[in-house]
């Protein structure tokens, strides 16, 4: 497991459906190694501190190993292969897909060590960017959203460091799972359970699922 790619960005605007506002989506790659604070890395900005950044969202990963899925099912995007950080990710990662991976995993990444905290959802901003109303159901139904991580261990990252597992909570489920358990009509009564125990699982997801829970008694 390595990181491909550190990509960061600074806030621009943009225009979507007659609205403007401010994103920081648009990442690229970054030479050399850069330092990760705990709530993101330097040079990297956030537009939205409501839904993006802090603590459990710090850093963005996505799986290098999606490009070519997305090459091949839109084709229109051009160039995708080569350009890391397309996804709005700061992190491009090689080896960490979403159903081998666990909420709550740490990893020693350069000098740093950051944890799985959830999948992303995407907001609106991702449409913006494509040009594409239906890139957000494509994502989300994909499975291949990508994962947040909180900041452990303040460090240096850098592209081609090794990505190494340190530890995995007792009780957890993968990224996929968590996923499964976001979208499915009818979502598995024991995964909820279990997703409940999880104690790395940011309470804002625990409420949802809780809600999810209560509705298959009613």
């Amino acid at each position: 497991m390595k990181l491909v790619s550190v990509n960061v960005g600074l806030p621009r605007t943009l225009t979507w459906k007659g609205a403007t506002f401010q994103t920081v989506i648009f990442k690229t790659p970054v030479a050399g190694r850069i330092m990760l604070r705990t709530t993101n890395l330097d040079g990297d900005g956030q537009a939205d501190l409501s839904v993006h950044g802090g603590r459990n969202k710090a850093v963005y990963g996505y799986p290098s190993e999606h490009y070519a899925a997305w090459n091949a099912e839109l084709p229109e995007l051009v160039n995708l292969d080569r350009a890391w950080g397309a996804f709005g990710e700061n992190f491009t990662t090689e080896g960490l897909l979403e159903n081998a991976i666990f909420i709550g995993d740490r990893y020693r990444i350069g000098s740093a060590v950051v944890m799985v905290m959830t999948p992303r959802q995407p907001c609106y901003k991702l449409a913006a960017k494509f040009q594409r109303d239906d890139i957000i159901e494509r994502f989300i139904l994909s499975g291949r959203s990508g994962f947040y991580f909180s900041v452990i261990e303040e460090g240096e990252v850098g592209a081609g460091d090794e990505i190494e597992l340190l530890g995995r909570e007792e009780i957890t489920l993968s990224v996929a799972q968590v996923n499964t358990l976001y979208t499915a009509k009818s979502p598995d009564r024991d995964m909820l359970q279990r997703s409940l125990q999880i104690k790395s699982l940011p309470e804002g997801w625990r409420n949802r699922f809780r809600t999810r829970l209560a509705d298959l008694d009613r």
